[in-house]
Parts: structure tokens; C-alpha cells; sequence
């Protein structure tokens, strides 16, 4: 598709950031987390707007660029035009974690078949992997209440998430909220290897559980397996993989 380049009309504080998140989308296609067009990630632009970028719904993620990513405002109606269709419908978990949470500027959510399967047991994320103790760490649960169009179910989400940074979405999937695009990312692929080995261990015999003390102190674990600095540790590693596939994201 020749979508026209909107580099030379956004900030350049906007323009990285939306590099950043169709670098994301196509880093979700690419390891399989995308369930065709029917999920989202979402980015708030800095500034005091409170406006988003959201993908054009109908687009593949593995087709999505820093372009055609869209800006929307709070009720997701677009700020720029744009040939593409938006989906309220599709906005309204990921407007609930933004006005709840200022901390938050991505929040990213998915239908995996691992992230449902395991959204559907009654025990959630078992501590039985090293992986596991950094989702429980910051984990928090909301009951599925049907396709997630109607407002009245975002102050439920809210209260339900509070200060978390990984959410199961009973019945539904995952969705993890983070400070920048790539610690947002990097959550999501904790948290899908979580629930991946979660139903590999379950497969076989009876379960090991870990310490709960050793759960308590993982946060400190993840500062030192990561310098300090989250996502941002591990994104320019995921940039060069991604370049080397298909730089058109940044176009």
C-alpha cells in the first residue's frame, strides 16, 4: 500500500513514538500473537491532548506503518484524517487503562491461544516458572462480562487492574500496560511464555511450585537482569531483528 508519509506533520516526539508502536504491531505478527485484525495496542502521545494512536482496523499487523497508525482522542474519533476505518468498540479497554493510569503510555492486548486457554482456568497464572514470578508480581484479574463495547464496564477494569501491569482477562486474553512501547512489549512476552509453559507443565506430571518469598522479591530480580531499564534493554536487539525482515514499519 503507498499510504502517505506524515513525518513532516507530527512532532518528532510523535513521529518515534509511532515508529515505536507499528514496530510492536509488526513484532506481535511476527511471533505470532495477532488474532487476524480483532485486537490492538495503543500509545499515548505525550502532551497534555490526552490523544492516542491506535492501528487502522482491517489492516493485518504485519502491514501496519508509522503512518497509517491513527490519532484519536479520547472517545477514539480521529484527530487526523485518515483513509482507514477506526474501532471504538475495540478502544474502550484500552481508554479505560489510559484514564485510570497516567504511569501507563502503551497498553497491549491479545487473543493468543495460550493467553485465552489459560485466561479460562480457575487456578490463573500457577508460580511454576521463572517467567511466572515476574507476571505475579504486578498481575490482577477481571471477570469477562461479553464483548467489551459498553462503557459501563471501564470503572470495573479500572478498579480490577489498579496498579498492575499485567492483566488476564478472564475468559478473553492478556493485556499488559507499560511505561514506554517496548516495556509493554517485553511484558507481553513474559507473560505469553507464562501461560505457553503453564500448559506444557500441566501436560505432564504434578507441578513444582515456587517459593512464594522468591515471588516477593522478583521486582528487584528484573532491575538486575535488565540493567536498570525494562523493555528498553532488550528493544534495540528487537529493531535490528525486525530491519533485517522488513524495514517498511517506519515508513
Amino acid at each position: 500500500m503507498q499510504i502517505p508519509s506524515l513525518k513532516d506533520q507530527v512532532s518528532p516526539e510523535e513521529w518515534q513514538l509511532r515508529v515505536d508502536l507499528a514496530a510492536c504491531y509488526r513484532l506481535v505478527a511476527l511471533y505470532g500473537w495477532s488474532d487476524l485484525v480483532f485486537t490492538h495496542i495503543s500509545a499515548r502521545i505525550p502532551g497534555p491532548e490526552h490523544h492516542f494512536l491506535i492501528n487502522p482496523y482491517g489492516l493485518m499487523f504485519d502491514e501496519i506503518t508509522a503512518s497509517s497508525l491513527i490519532k484519536v482522542d479520547q472517545q477514539c474519533n480521529k484527530v487526523i484524517d485518515s483513509p482507514f476505518p477506526v474501532n471504538p468498540a475495540g478502544f474502550v479497554i484500552h481508554s479505560a487503562v489510559h484514564a485510570a493510569r497516567e504511569d501507563v503510555q502503551c497498553v497491549l492486548h491479545t487473543h493468543t491461544r495460550a493467553g485465552v486457554a489459560v485466561s479460562a482456568q480457575q487456578c490463573g497464572i500457577l508460580p511454576i516458572s521463572q517467567q511466572s514470578t515476574f507476571v505475579l508480581a504486578s498481575l490482577a484479574y477481571h471477570d469477562y462480562e461479553g464483548v467489551a463495547f459498553r462503557e459501563d464496564e471501564k470503572p470495573r477494569l479500572q478498579a480490577d487492574m489498579g496498579r498492575a501491569n499485567f492483566l488476564v482477562l478472564r475468559n478473553h486474553g492478556l493485556l499488559t500496560a507499560g511505561k514506554s512501547v517496548a516495556d509493554a512489549f517485553l511484558s507481553m512476552y513474559t507473560f505469553e511464555s507464562t501461560c505457553q509453559i503453564q500448559l506444557a507443565a500441566q501436560a505432564g506430571g504434578e507441578l513444582t511450585q515456587i517459593n512464594p518469598h522468591i515471588v516477593k522479591g522478583v521486582a528487584e530480580a528484573m532491575r538486575v537482569q535488565t540493567g536498570g531499564l525494562g523493555g528498553a534493554f532488550v528493544w534495540p536487539s528487537l529493531i535490528r531483528k525486525l530491519n533485517r525482515i522488513d524495514e517498511s514499519y517506519a515508513s
